[in-house]
């Protein structure tokens, strides 16, 4: 029988069904011939869940917070607590600068500070510093031969390590060649100087936020939160230069 022959009979099929089926309602179940039985499924019913991935997303684009100083400076005054920070940020810089250097350029030697009986005076304001040689540094403090003594004590007592030799008003500095070990030393000591300064940062925050709490007697607990969440995101912010500082002068040392 072909399938035009078989189209043909289908209406006549389903007549002859009709009362068959009320014959069989009371029993509550009725059976379908094959050839009336619907052979597409139904379609499947699928629940969808947020993935690991797309929920760390859409943490990560929460909105931030950006208030108005000046709306609460009576509860916390935040350009000082921006201040504060950002002199943790200054304190690392100047440190870096002080403590960590390679040893190849007579600007290795300006943060050196000579004690004098006038006040403290950074080497490079007392004496004329110049290069000779990759391994020879000169300061020549004929300008103030009385202070010769106390920059050379100043050169022997830095973090640099050095032994100066000293011939009337002229200072000079050998420059030991600097190792692999000692690039790894300072690289160390560099990180070192990052984590004080972030510890130095998170006693800011803290003290900011334990100051704004103090006033939830008098404003709302958004309010105070809102704060909290100011604080925090300057914190992050300056967290984040304190890693790029790092990784900028570890880059340097170890070459």
């Amino acid at each position: 029988m072909t399938l035009s022959q078989l189209c043909l009979l289908r209406p006549l099929l389903c007549r002859s069904f009709i009362p068959l089926a009320r014959s069989q309602l009371g029993s509550g179940s009725v059976q379908l011939p094959p050839m009336l039985r619907s052979t597409v499924p139904p379609p499947a019913l699928t629940r969808l869940y947020a993935t690991k991935k797309s929920k760390a997303k859409a943490k990560g684009q929460q909105a931030k917070v950006n208030i108005n100083a000046s709306l609460v400076e009576d509860i916390v005054n935040l350009d000082e607590v921006k201040g504060d920070m950002a002199t943790v940020l200054a304190s690392l810089k100047e440190d870096y600068s002080r403590n960590l250097n390679i040893r190849t350029a007579p600007g290795a030697l300006d943060h050196i500070t000579v004690n004098t009986k006038d006040g403290r005076f950074p080497l490079n304001q007392l004496g004329q510093i110049s290069m000779k040689s990759p391994q020879l540094i000169v300061v020549n403090m004929t300008g103030f031969p009385e202070a010769t003594a106390a920059a050379t004590q100043a050169l022997r007592e830095s973090s640099m390590k050095l032994n100066p030799e000293v011939d009337g008003t002229i200072i000079r500095v050998p420059i030991p060649k600097v190792t692999r070990e000692h690039r790894e030393n300072l690289a160390k000591l560099a990180k070192q100087f990052s984590n004080k300064a972030k510890e130095s940062l998170r006693r800011v925050r803290s003290s900011a936020i334990t100051q704004a709490k103090k006033s939830k007697d008098t404003v709302s607990e958004d309010t105070i939160r809102l704060i909290e969440k100011q604080v925090q995101q300057m914190a992050d912010s300056y967290a984040a230069d304190i890693d790029k500082q790092l990784a900028t002068k570890t880059k340097e040392l170890l070459g």
